[in-house]
């Protein structure tokens, strides 16, 4: 828009200037005036003349003093350019005003003669500075550009005082003083001008700097200040010349502005620019423009400052946004959370902010004066006014959302405390299936809890604290002992025996299921080889597998490696997967495939909670459904459970494949299996997981001898 405007201001004064001088030339031809006009436009041609001089000393004291670390070609050049313009012209005027100077005779001829030279010196240098491209120079140039032009300047001075009596009578003179001559001359350097119009034009097509269009300005009005003063009209007050005097100090005005502007201002400017982006940049997020996480603490520290107001900081989680990510692809993200973060804006008052803090998480402020029920209560509103509708790709998906919220002063007192509890809340309300949570002082105490748990899960592998327990697996036909489940069990120094459900979600969040899966799994195939080096029939052991483990690419070199070290043959045995893991039916298929050709049993472990589907289940290598204990409680009192609990077990006997009852606790319950024709049991009615003593001493049997 800038530029457009500089271009359009360009052609107005130039029109403006144009219209002018041919003014100018119709009341020179055609008006009479006084006689002491004359002396006036002579006194006005000589003040323009000296104006002249003081704006290319100017241009020459911003190439030679002015902002040396900025020095550029184009400022440097143009210096040198009118230092040497600027001695013709105040050559020019000295003679035209009748004054002797550095030994030059004074006269109309010797001032048209420097005039013609200085106008052409110009227009030749404005054609080769501004039609290159520019560029940074060097002090050390500095130096031997304007040595350079020194030394030419003053040999062209030495030579024209020498020979001036030549310049006024020989072959330039009578050009000058010829009518045809000087029109050839006027046109020649005209054209020169133009010519540097169109070349600078013509290097900045693309795009025409305002420095660049300042420059053009120039040029035209060079054009037009040489055409009044050298055009053959018949002026006896000389008013065209006092103008196209007045013409080229403007010109040399823009000049010195242009430059000024293309090496000086622009760049300058260009740097403020950069520093504002990079500044924009690192206090807002690249892809929806929201202020980011550290703008937030600053702003929200000033406010905590200055506002005795209750504050609200809320943290909005976009739920399973991973899940988006990787089901349609990151431009799909990319869209969501861009019309999420406008959505908010939009929904906000005057006073409220916005932030974007992470990946899918956004911010709020929420200042209210009335109390900390008020925040709560805008808090809820907010969270139930978003559209959770969203149109990607024409198709509309539905997000749900969660939302937590600390109160200033009520909740913290700082900056990191409020955003950090608000946080932790948000957290809270998603591992408890709400949409919002406000902050409570329970929640820290848990967070730190975890933190301190998980702290001290990893160092309890290497102190031995896990150890395992065994659950027995029973034929319902014999009653004896088939196989076993080994659980672990962590017995933590401070905190004593630790239920697995409390350390083995945080083992999956944190990662640490895969060390510790890994020992559970040497640990039980150990225990079986010594039992059956020990004489005692071999049965099956049962190790679970988690999700993490499920995933690695070389889950089952690792499961040969173990088995190879430990010395267990593979049919003994069998790990367990949740129907969860086969959402991603190829990647199961490939391994479990890669699992099965080790030799080993694979069972699904609490199948029927999962949705598995049953077109996939047939081809899926597996060789036990373990029928979780949800179904098999309630068998004798919810005629679904029993219907879910027989239709397994048909199933299981079409396609070939073993049943096991998880939680058998009552004699109904395992009359009922037997009737279903259901292999093993496993549950309290048979035994609790006992240590590996008393599953040796009680339910293992030696071999006849």
């Amino acid at each position: 828009m800038r530029i457009r405007a500089e271009a359009k201001s360009t052609i107005v004064l130039g029109v403006i200037g144009l219209a002018a001088m041919i003014g100018v030339v119709w009341l020179s031809a055609t008006t009479v005036l006084p006689e002491e006009t004359g002396k006036t436009m002579q006194t006005l041609h000589l003040l323009a003349g000296f104006m002249c001089l003081a704006v290319s000393y100017s241009i020459f004291a911003q190439g030679w003093i002015m902002f040396i670390d900025k020095l550029s070609r184009q400022r440097l050049y143009s210096a040198a350019l009118f230092s040497v313009v600027g001695i013709l012209d105040m050559l020019y005027s000295a003679a035209y005003g009748g004054i002797p100077l550095l030994g030059f005779e004074s006269g109309q001829g010797l001032a048209d003669w420097f005039l013609m030279l200085s106008h052409t010196v110009g227009a030749l240098g404005m054609l080769a500075v501004f039609a290159s491209s520019e560029k940074r120079v060097s002090s050390g140039h500095k130096v031997t550009v304007f040595s350079a032009a020194a030394l030419i300047a003053a040999a062209g001075l030495i030579w024209m005082n020498r020979y001036e009596g030549r310049l006024v009578s020989g072959f330039a003179a009578g050009l000058l003083n010829s009518a045809a001559g000087r029109l050839t001359l006027v046109f020649g350097v005209s054209m020169l001008y133009i010519l540097a119009v169109a070349a600078i034009l013509y290097s900045h097509r693309e795009e025409h700097p305002p420095a660049i269009m300042t420059v053009t300005r120039a040029l035209l009005f060079m054009v037009m200040g040489h055409v009044l003063l050298t055009f053959p009209f018949k002026d006896p007050q000389g008013i065209a010349q006092a103008a196209g005097q007045c013409y080229m100090c403007l010109s040399y005005y823009f000049v010195l502005k242009g430059v000024y502007r293309q090496t000086i201002e622009e760049p300058i400017r260009g740097q403020h620019q950069a520093e504002a982006r990079m500044k924009h940049m690192a206090y807002h997020d690249d892809l929806t423009g929201l202020p980011n996480l550290r703008l937030m603490k600053e702003q929200l520290g000033e406010w905590l400052t200055v506002s005795g107001a209750y504050t609200g900081v809320a943290v909005i989680n976009i739920d399973r946004f991973k899940a988006i990510n990787d089901s349609l692809g990151y431009s799909a993200g990319d869209k969501l959370l861009t019309e999420f973060g406008g959505r908010l804006q939009a929904l906000c008052y005057a006073d409220e902010r916005v932030y974007r803090m992470g990946e899918d998480e956004f911010a709020l402020i929420l200042p209210r004066v009335e109390g900390a029920e008020t925040v709560e209560e805008r808090a809820k509103q907010l969270l139930g006014s978003v559209n959770p509708a969203v149109l990607i790709d024409d198709t509309e998906y539905h997000i749900s959302l969660s939302m937590g919220l600390s109160v200033f002063p009520v909740d913290g007192d700082s900056v990191d405390q409020m955003i950090q509890y608000a946080d932790m809340a948000v957290h809270h309300a998603k591992e408890h299936g709400v949409h919002f949570m406000r902050y409570t002082p329970e929640m820290k105490k848990y967070t730190q809890s975890r933190v301190e748990l998980e702290n001290d899960m990893r160092k309890a592998l290497e102190r031995e604290e896990f150890f395992l327990e065994f659950q027995p697996q029973m034929s319902l036909d014999t009653g004896k002992m088939v196989g076993m489940e080994a659980l672990v069990r962590w017995k933590h120094p401070k905190r004593g025996l630790l239920p697995p459900s409390e350390f083995i979600p945080l083992a999956e969040e944190s990662g640490l299921i895969v060390p510790l899966g890994e020992w559970v799994l040497q640990t039980a195939c150990q225990y079986n080889k010594m039992w059956q080096l020990a004489g005692y029939e071999p049965v099956n052991v049962s190790v679970n597998l988690s999700m993490r483990q499920f995933r690695q690419y070389n889950l089952a070199e690792r499961i040969g490696a173990i088995l190879r070290e430990v010395g267990l043959d593979p049919r003994y045995l069998e790990l367990e997967v949740t129907e969860s893991m086969t959402y991603d039916i190829d990647t199961a298929l490939d391994q479990l495939h890669r699992l099965k050709s080790l030799g080993i049993q694979i069972s699904i472990d609490d199948f029927g909670t999962g949705y598995s589907s049953l077109y996939y289940l047939k081809s899926l290598p597996i060789d036990r459904l373990k029928i979780d204990r949800a179904f098999v409680k309630e068998v004798m009192y919810d005629g679904n459970d029993a219907a879910i609990v027989s239709t397994i077990t048909t199933m299981a006997h079409h396609l070939k494949l073993k049943v096991t009852a998880e939680g058998v606790e009552n004699e109904e319950q395992l009359e009922f299996l037997r009737l279903q024709k259901c292999h093993e049991g496993q549950g309290y009615l048979f035994s609790k997981p006992v240590s590996a003593g008393v599953l040796e001493h009680e339910f293992l049997s030696r071999l006849a001898g």
